[in-house]
């Protein structure tokens, strides 16, 4: 595996493998790799010949009283993991690289409407910075394939409006959730969680599950399950931002006709913010 810091180094390395009639499959990540990540490594292989892992925290992502500067960082660990994997190259940039060293506000990409609702209500510009750093990173890598978890549904939602409105000739693919065995789903920020809250969090998606096996039954007041998935969650000590049903299709609130459902939450536990979603078709 080559690790490469520079946005030169890495297009010609790409530029080498396309030469050569090979396809890219770019998987992009924060760092702190588990399992989850790694479910993303492994389909990115199955779609690709050469595979480029990116390791960045994205500053642009996070709010003023968010994580950034405590957001855990394995770098040496993660190279391990993605060796491991069979990845081809990492890239692993810093800020002056993807952002330059002026202190000018660098050019921002906005998707509107699908970036404003649920997490974007709570996080404001949030995906505003996760859409400029992955058009960037699309441009550096130009890969055929860029794979993203649908733990973050509306993040994956975000990315594939934004490629299609800019035009990038890349195929955005949706990994499924990996769950730890109780259902919680797998996320750096779980190890923020004390022991206590941990054994509080799968509540998340025994909720989800009952509130998708209503629906899948014919249950057709959402906004009723709505409100009693938030209830259920608070009545366990979770500060619930929002527990919403949408269309899968733009996180549009659905109407009596649309079928294709997913039903999304974002809950504060102690330090960490949770977030999970399962997808459900309507009768």
């Amino acid at each position: 595996m080559q690790t490469l810091t520079a946005i030169a180094d890495v297009r010609a390395c790409v530029r080498a493998w396309r030469l050569a009639g090979e396809r890219v499959a770019f998987v992009p990540t924060m760092g702190n790799l588990h399992a989850g990540h790694i479910s993303l490594i492994d389909l990115a292989r199955r779609h690709g010949d050469r595979f480029v892992a990116s390791i960045f925290v994205n500053p642009m992502q996070f709010g003023p009283n968010e994580d950034f500067a405590h957001y855990p960082r394995t770098p040496a660990r993660d190279a391990e993991m993605l060796a491991a994997a069979g990845c081809d190259l990492m890239f692993m940039p810093d800020v002056s690289e993807m952002y330059g060293p002026g202190t000018t506000p660098p050019t921002r990409v906005e998707v509107p409407d699908i970036s404003r609702v649920l997490c974007g209500e709570f996080r404001p510009g949030h995906f505003d910075g996760v859409a400029t750093v992955v058009a960037k990173l699309f441009n550096i890598v130009q890969p055929d394939i860029a794979i993203f978890g649908e733990k973050d549904f509306q993040q994956l939602v975000v990315i594939r409006r934004m490629a299609a409105d800019l035009c990038f000739p890349t195929t955005i693919v949706g990994a499924p959730t990996v769950r730890e065995a109780d259902g919680l789903a797998m996320s750096s920020r779980n190890q923020y969680l004390a022991a206590d809250e941990r054994a509080v969090a799968p509540v998340i998606h025994a909720v989800l599950s009952d509130t998708v096996r209503a629906i899948a039954r014919g249950e057709a007041d959402l906004a009723a399950l709505e409100r009693d998935g938030a209830a259920r969650l608070a009545a366990r000590g979770l500060r619930v931002d929002y527990f919403a049903i949408r269309r899968r299709l733009d996180l549009a609130a659905p109407s009596a006709g649309d079928r294709e459902l997913v039903v999304l939450t974002a809950a504060r536990l102690g330090k960490a913010r949770l977030i999970d979603n399962l997808q459900v078709d309507r009768p």
